[in-house]
């Protein structure tokens, strides 16, 4: 299944503005963005906030009024200011480079366990499985599981599933493949 998905993935990859490279930055910010958020609806926020800061670094020189600014029509502003907050402590304590520890980026404002895999696999290449809603739905179909996927255990059982397949192949195109899978087919 693994490599068939990322086959399919190579072949059929939705062309997004955040997957042009495989910077940390721009795939923080546009999964920060995707939030809640269509994929159509972010693409134009998503290119003006990286014409407007093209790193971390002049992120973090940034006011919240101007990041505010950017963010108008998004909603869930929380999502803005962490995003500050964030670029601010890469700066800080990281010398302004992305760190590339899971629980690194987990630890930051407002990065959750799926962003934290995410960023992980397509950026830094590490087998760390990135499962929001619709990996929660193609695996438990794919696995034939019939508890609630919105139960805890569940998760966790889909999690590690997902970590088994991650063994041997490419995590950003196996992750980036469930998205797309979930995205144009579930």
């Amino acid at each position: 299944m693994q490599k068939e998905l990322v086959l399919w993935y190579e072949e059929n990859k939705r062309d997004f503005p955040w997957r042009k490279d495989n910077d940390p930055y721009h795939v923080w910010i546009s999964e920060i963005m995707l939030q809640q958020t269509t994929t159509d609806a972010v693409i134009p926020y998503y290119n003006r906030f990286i014409e407007t800061y093209k790193d971390i670094r002049s992120l973090s020189l940034a006011s919240l009024d101007d990041v505010y600014k950017l963010w108008e029509g998004l909603g869930y502003y929380r999502r803005a200011k962490h995003i500050l907050e964030t670029a601010k402590i890469i700066v800080e304590k990281y010398n302004g480079e992305f760190p590339d520890d899971y629980n690194e980026i987990l630890s930051l404002k407002g990065i959750g366990t799926y962003t934290a895999g995410a960023i992980s696999s397509i950026s830094f290449l590490k087998p760390i499985p990135a499962v929001d809603g619709n990996v929660l739905r193609i695996i438990s179909r794919y696995e034939m599981i019939k508890d609630n996927i919105a139960l805890a255990s569940t998760q966790k059982q889909i999690n590690e599933s997902v970590l088994k397949y991650l063994k041997d192949i490419n995590p950003s195109s196996f992750n980036q493949g469930l998205m797309d899978l979930g995205a144009t087919i579930c």
